[in-house]
Parts: structure tokens; sequence; C-alpha cells
């Protein structure tokens, strides 16, 4: 059906990185500051690309592993940081 299925496994992670941001900007226009509505989504958010991570290197065969453990490693990385400073746009001055 898709010419390429590992490319479109490969790229859920970004996306709910995408996600993130993109869940992050509205709901601080339109929640209170340091709602827990806001917060919550993104807290799942992030472990779901820890889990996304995971089936793509259970997902991989022979030496595709360690360049997905790689991969994941940088991704969670960055992931970590769009993360926070999502979690510190939606919190405002509620902290």
């Amino acid at each position: 059906m898709f010419p390429y299925p590992d490319t479109y496994r490969q790229i859920l992670p970004p996306l709910t990185t995408v996600a993130m941001i993109v869940w992050a900007i509205p709901a601080a226009l339109i929640l209170p500051d340091g709602s827990a509505l806001a917060n919550y989504p993104l807290f799942l958010l992030f472990a779901l690309v820890f889990v996304e991570h995971l089936y793509l290197i259970w997902q991989a065969q022979g030496m595709a592993r360690l360049d997905q453990c790689v991969y994941a490693l940088v991704h969670c990385s960055l992931a970590f940081v769009v993360w926070t400073f999502s979690i510190m746009y939606v919190g405002g001055k509620g902290f």
C-alpha cells in the first residue's frame, strides 16, 4: 500500500514533538497560566515519544537497531528541550 512503510514509521516521533508545540501555543492563549488541562497532554506526548522510539527499536532488524538507538538518543534529548520549553510557555506566570 505505502511505497516506504519504514519512512512513515520513523516520522512518528518528530510529529509527536511537533504536536507538543501545536498544543502548547493555543493552550497558552486559551487556558489560564499553570492549568493542568494544558500540562497533562504535554506529559502524555513526551511519554509517547519514548514509546514510539521503543517501537522503532523493536521493529528494526540486525544493525539497524543500533541506528534506531542513536536516533532515539538524539531525538529524545531534543524532544526533552522542546517539552521543557512547552511546559514553561504553557505555565506562564503560574509557577
